[in-house]
């Protein structure tokens, strides 16, 4: 059974950052694409970026390009997301989601994300 848990959310102050953690189980991590979206209250989903071991590939949105960093610990089957330079518009639920396509050809398209974790809470205020 494919398993993905967020974590590393919290309340963040303005200016500040964060890494958020995903944390996979029960398929061959390598060969999965793994995603980063979130979803603030009253507006739809939003990709984020997503990341490749099996070819490599990396995606990050124009949205937050420069503030954003995805990582992977293949040994731990774990990708991050680090983000800086925090304003309150970047409160939501953050989510990891997995695809079997890689990431140079899906991005964040939803479609092709078929297992998605619970999601964590970062809310960005002073």
């Amino acid at each position: 059974e494919v398993q993905l848990v967020e974590s590393g959310g919290g309340l963040v102050q303005p200016g500040g950052s964060l890494r958020l953690s995903c944390t996979a189980s029960g398929f061959t991590f390598d060969d999965y694409a793994i995603g980063w979206f979130r979803q603030a209250p009253g507006k739809e989903r939003e990709g984020l970026g997503c990341i490749s071991h099996s070819d490599g590939s990396a995606f990050t949105a124009d949205s937050v390009k420069g503030r954003v960093t995805i990582s992977s610990d293949n040994a731990k089957n774990m990708v991050y997301l680090q983000m800086k330079s925090l304003k309150p518009e970047d409160t939501a639920v953050y989510y990891c989601a997995a695809s079997r396509y890689s990431c140079l050809h899906i991005t964040t398209n939803t479609v092709y994300y078929d297992d998605w974790g619970k999601g964590t809470q970062v809310t960005v205020s002073s």
